[in-house]
């Protein structure tokens, strides 16, 4: 998957915004790529592009060595993607979805039951939609995207809702995806899963490419820095920035980028009449990474995309409540919510 010169500009009161402005993206096949930013950096208006939901201005998507203008239909075939909250008829079992949408892109009904076992879901396959958790709707999501064995799929918070066994699983799951040849494209806040599953990543920010490689070789290159506390971090940002230093805040503390000598940072801040609390070294991850390049800590998207995503059979969902996570109720046999809930109907 490759974009380049990637551009969409959108009317905001009458002016034009970039969303997206020249983004050059390169992701290896069967290969697992983190595709990060902060809310608003333009990552839901990429990925809707990448879907075919949103016509670039400028610039080109290639997916499979093949540009996706004009065979969008053809080219979508070959992708699975969960984003948004997954949707599906709230009376019918997790089964009976993944069997109507086998049937509609003719595939057969056992289909349907393998991917509900490659989820985690086969013993919840029998429960109602509307008795999953939001953790159990992930995975459902997941498995439909799976039903027609994609070469690209595109992940937007897998993570969200699941305990941590679940998301042990998830990775696992992703990891193995990727070791079959499968290309699979992550967005997520959660950065410390990231790092564990990504074997790459893009960093985005106001829509511009701000960084892009292997995870070990962007950390590698990557400054040390020192973690500073203050009682004032908005005049010990001033202080420091104004004598030459590289400042990220990070809550109530300061990350000083690429220095070496923190003893330093104290004479500057002391000449100033600001005492330190805490002074130590960061040791290189990739949320600090993130944090310096962009100045925000990832936190999850607060709305859905930007406009109507698809399920993954190619309707537009309804809008619905988000359904709070239950951890007891997402463990890794997928046991229904309720045990006293009866089955849903489940014809042969």
């Amino acid at each position: 998957m490759q974009t380049h010169g990637l551009r969409k500009v959108f009317r905001d009161l009458g002016r034009k915004v970039a969303a997206v402005d020249g983004l050059d993206l390169a992701v290896e096949r069967g290969s697992v790529h983190g595709f990060l930013g902060p809310n608003g950096s333009g990552k839901t208006t990429t990925i809707r592009m990448l879907l075919g939901l949103a016509t670039p201005d400028s610039g080109e998507i290639r997916l499979f060595g093949e540009p996706l203008a004009g065979r969008v239909p053809e080219a979508l075939s070959r992708v699975g993607a969960v984003v948004e909250y997954p949707h599906f008829t709230p009376d019918l079992s997790g089964r009976r979805n993944l069997q109507l949408l086998a049937r509609s892109a003719g595939l057969p009904k056992s289909r349907a039951d393998e991917v509900l076992e490659q989820v985690g879901l086969a013993g919840s396959a029998r429960s109602r939609f509307r008795r999953y958790s939001f953790g159990m709707r992930q995975r459902l999501g997941l498995a439909a995207a799976l039903l027609k064995e994609p070469d690209l799929l595109i992940l937007d918070e897998p993570m969200n809702g699941l305990d941590p066994a679940g998301i042990t699983d998830m990775r696992d799951l992703i990891r193995g995806l990727a070791a079959s040849g499968v290309t699979v494209l992550l967005s997520s806040h959660v950065l410390a899963e990231v790092q564990q599953v990504c074997s790459s990543v893009s960093i985005i920010g106001d829509g511009r490419l701000l960084a892009s490689g292997k995870v070990q070789d962007l950390l590698g290159e990557s400054t040390a820095h020192t973690r500073v506390g203050v009682p004032d971090p908005q005049q010990a940002t001033m202080v420091l920035t104004a004598a030459g230093y590289a400042v990220a805040r990070d809550g109530d503390d300061l990350l000083v980028q690429g220095h070496d000598h923190p003893g330093e940072i104290t004479r500057a801040l002391a000449a100033h009449d600001l005492y330190v609390t805490e002074l130590s070294a960061v040791r290189p991850d990739l949320e600090t990474f993130f944090l310096v390049l962009t100045g925000h800590r990832p936190r999850p998207e607060s709305g859905p995309l930007d406009g109507p995503a698809q399920h993954p059979d190619g309707t537009a969902p309804k809008s619905t409540p988000k359904t709070p996570a239950d951890s007891p109720t997402d463990s890794p046999t997928g046991r229904p919510v309720d045990a006293a809930e009866p089955a849903a109907e489940d014809p042969a």
